[in-house]
């Protein structure tokens, strides 16, 4: 029978539920894991294919933050899709002066949105930690589907960036729903 912690990356790893929680305290709750599964230390019922999923779901800040969200019961991505207000229109517009500007200047253009893309990636990450340091005990459900609309918003702007890479190819992009 499969172990329901499975789906919980934290509980992999023996971590307590923190969107703030230090890489370096993931790394050494993985490899303490990971030693305790290798059968000369007598194995344990986890697979390293699980703790090696549930390390790299806690080290990407976004999945953390999706996997928290879950967590304390927030909505997913399929059942709030919602963006912040002026959110999109703003986007649509940013879109099409990023596509003009890197027409006419070329690459230092395109490394330039790149960068702004990064830190609007920075500022979603920083709201977010700040939406999570902010709940109760007992969160209320409007509370978690703001933090879902951010993650809404943050998804967008991850898209963004991995359109402005020139390797950028479609048919292997990773849009996570």
């Amino acid at each position: 029978m499969p172990d329901p912690s499975a789906d919980n990356p934290f509980a992999v790893l023996g971590l307590t539920p923190d969107y703030r929680i230090d890489r370096d305290a993931i790394e050494r709750a993985y490899r303490t894991r990971l030693a305790n599964a290798h059968p000369d230390a007598g194995g344990s019922e986890i697979d390293p294919s699980t703790l090696n999923q549930a390390r790299a779901i806690l080290l990407d800040d976004e999945q953390r933050a999706i996997v928290l969200l879950d967590l304390l019961g927030g909505p997913g991505a399929s059942e709030c899709k919602d963006l912040p207000d002026g959110f999109l229109m703003q986007m649509m517009m940013q879109r099409q002066e990023i596509e003009e500007a890197i027409e006419s200047g070329g690459e230092a253009e395109r490394e330039d949105w790149e960068q702004w893309g990064v830190q609007q990636r920075r500022e979603h990450r920083e709201q977010v930690a700040s939406m999570f340091e902010k709940l109760d005990v007992q969160p209320d459900p409007e509370s978690l589907r703001a933090i879902r609309v951010q993650l809404n918003a943050w998804r967008y702007i991850e898209r963004l960036i991995e359109q402005l890479d020139p390797e950028y190819d479609p048919a292997r992009a990773d849009f996570r729903d």
